[in-house]
């Protein structure tokens, strides 16, 4: 994509509402985007391409002072590349960790669903369902 688009193409593009990108802007989130000569504002590509990557942050766990403090050493150009990348390893750690988290609890599940259908392949084959409790 090559033009800007207004608040409301980008919301509809990008599924941030209109005010959710209004917020993300005031909170420091975003840079200050372009604007018409009626004050509407205007984002241009690399404008999309960083609220993806925002909405990345956010949908792996980093909270709103996480983003704000990486959107403000962006802000201070390259010399903070170095604190930006360290801030990313950390929150890789924390999501590697919450995966692994997730994966636990899904083996877990998965073995509990074995476990029911043992017992309604048992049930099935005895012609009717047992009284074993399976909690």
């Amino acid at each position: 994509m090559s033009k800007a688009l207004t608040i409301g193409q980008v919301a509809a593009t990008s599924g941030v509402s209109a005010h959710t990108l209004r917020y993300y802007e005031q909170a420091g989130l975003l840079r200050p985007v372009g604007r018409t000569d009626a004050g509407h504002r205007l984002y241009s590509p690399a404008d999309l391409d960083w609220l993806r990557f925002v909405m990345r942050l956010k949908a792996t766990g980093m909270p709103i002072a996480g983003m704000q403090a990486f959107a403000a050493l962006r802000a201070e150009g390259d010399a903070t590349i170095g604190a930006r990348r360290e801030m990313l390893v950390e929150h890789r750690e924390a999501v590697l960790a919450r995966i692994a988290e997730l994966q636990t609890n899904l083996d877990a599940i998965t073995d509990k669903i074995a476990v029911y259908e043992a017992a309604e392949r048992e049930a099935a084959s005895a012609g009717h369902i047992g009284n074993a409790r399976l909690d």
